[in-house]
């Protein structure tokens, strides 16, 4: 099979309700989209990714209005219309009570809720209000490893396993969509952080909270809870913030992912500064996965990367890079 890219919405739509796979441009991440209402397509999704089938997806919409036939909405708590009012479209998803009437199993893993989520990116609600049916789409790399941010990264990793890659440029948040569940009083539960920080949730619902410990025994239970994912082929090894915890290193084979300045002693075109200066978090998380895509390219024996400030947008960026470095 040989992949295009492109910017034909009309031709991404004609494929998807054919069953094939695109994948798609959101803010987050470029996501490899099928017809979520289809299990041919999903079956594609989960063998083309390499993705466990106890693994949860994110069905994704064009709007808000158009949950209403695949979530039961009565059993919808408060808290999650506050959220979806103030967050969608955007980087949110939420785990809402799916109507088995019209969500597959094999889309939530036989669980009773399912993931939903209204990107943001134009490109993507173009394609998705022309569409009669959500699209089914994790990110589009295979399973475990770094997620794609820009068309090449899909044409990369995926190349020859899909027809099409949907160009919407490079995405501007750059990391994964909040996951938010509710508890059992209803109030917003944060089972992944993201872009939507913690503190953000708080300001729309004050009773929002971290998930605690026996939340975390069934990693199924949402989308990006596996104890490791985002990660390159080259081992990743965690130091910082700062200097603080630096091994030593060899600079002839080992590149370096920092915030503000570059790591002494290793060579410039083995490094990457997310956010030279000035150290945004931003501007660091739109730039994080192109930056270990490019490292990961470079055929190193060692990648280090700086922990980030542990605050907000920092908690969900360090979250990813502790990920990637779990792997081995």
């Amino acid at each position: 099979m040989t992949t295009s890219i492109g910017p034909d919405v009309a031709h991404a739509a004609a494929l998807l309700r054919a069953g094939e796979l695109v994948a798609i441009p959101t803010e987050t991440v470029y996501g490899l989209a099928g017809h979520g209402l289809r299990e041919d397509s999903l079956r594609r999704i989960f063998a083309v990714k390499g993705r466990p089938l106890t693994n949860p997806l994110i069905l994704h919409f064009g709007s808000v209005a158009q949950l209403a036939g695949y979530v039961r909405m009565a059993a919808v708590p408060a808290a999650a219309h506050q959220l979806l009012a103030a967050f969608s479209p955007g980087p949110l998803t939420l785990l809402l009570p799916r109507d088995p009437a019209t969500v597959p199993g094999l889309v939530t893993a036989g669980l009773p809720d399912v993931a939903v989520r209204i990107p943001a990116h134009p490109v993507a609600l173009d394609l998705l209000q022309r569409l009669d049916f959500p699209l089914a789409a994790p990110s589009a790399n295979p399973f475990g490893y770094i997620s794609p941010t820009r068309p090449a990264h899909v044409l990369s990793q995926l190349g020859g396993r899909i027809p099409y890659v949907l160009d919407g440029g490079p995405c501007e948040a750059g990391i994964e969509s909040t996951v938010v569940g509710f508890g059992p009083a209803g109030e917003p539960v944060l089972y992944r952080p993201g872009v939507i920080s913690l503190e953000m949730l708080q300001a729309v619902v004050p009773a929002a909270r971290l998930r605690t410990a026996p939340e975390t025994v069934r990693p199924a239970a949402s989308p990006g809870l596996l104890p490791y994912h985002y990660a390159p082929h080259t081992p990743l090894q965690l130091f910082g913030p700062g200097l603080a915890g630096l091994p030593p290193f060899a600079a002839a084979t080992t590149g370096a992912l920092t915030l503000r300045e570059p790591l002494p002693g290793l060579p410039a075109a083995q490094q990457v500064v997310l956010s030279p200066g000035r150290g945004d978090l931003a501007e660091a998380a739109h730039g994080l996965y192109a930056a270990l895509h490019h490292l990961d390219a470079l055929g190193l024996r060692l990648l280090l990367a700086e922990r980030l400030p542990a605050t907000r947008l920092g908690l969900a960026l360090n979250e990813r890079l502790e990920k990637a470095a779990a792997r081995r």
